[in-house]
């Protein structure tokens, strides 16, 4: 299973916005630059982010990006579906069907094997997603890189100008 990058981005993204305190948005300029990515791109991101409610948007010369939920609120499955929808990943296109002891009244997806375990598996991704949220990062970033946290604060709040 393969995501875009642009899910890397978004959950970093929501990582480094979590360590921002409240009420001070951060321009997308400055999450870019932090990890030198291209603006425009990252904001399409941050943009299916806010679609999706995970962060916030505020205009003008103070405004930016912020989060619009507690990181315990936000799985890593919300960024994902954010990025890359709730489309299934492996599709049976029921190919049995056309096999020489095909059956045109069953229902391969269900019935097909290779398609259960191809969406057993697909399932367990989903889960281990949804059973992971942001808050739990962060809290391993924290112990794992102490200092990361502070550093990612004062950089990107001291972008702005």
């Amino acid at each position: 299973m393969r995501t875009s990058e642009g899910v890397e981005w978004a959950l970093h993204a929501c990582l480094n916005l979590a360590w921002v305190e409240d009420g001070h948005p951060v321009p997308a300029a400055a999450l870019a630059g932090h990890f030198q990515l291209p603006p425009a791109y990252l904001n399409k991101q941050l943009q299916a982010l806010v679609r999706s409610g995970i962060v916030s948007s505020t205009s003008g010369p103070r405004g930016g990006f912020q989060l619009a939920r507690k990181p315990q609120d936000i799985t890593v499955l919300d960024v994902v579906v954010a990025i890359e929808g709730s489309e299934e990943a492996f599709r049976c296109a029921e190919i049995l069907r056309d096999a020489p002891d095909g059956e045109m009244g069953i229902d391969y997806r269900n019935t097909c094997v290779i398609s259960q375990v191809m969406r057993k598996a697909e399932l367990a991704w989903w889960k281990e997603l949804a059973g992971r949220t942001l808050a739990e990062v962060k809290a391993t970033v924290e112990s794992r890189f102490p200092a990361v946290p502070g550093q990612t604060r004062h950089g990107l709040l001291n972008r702005r100008a």
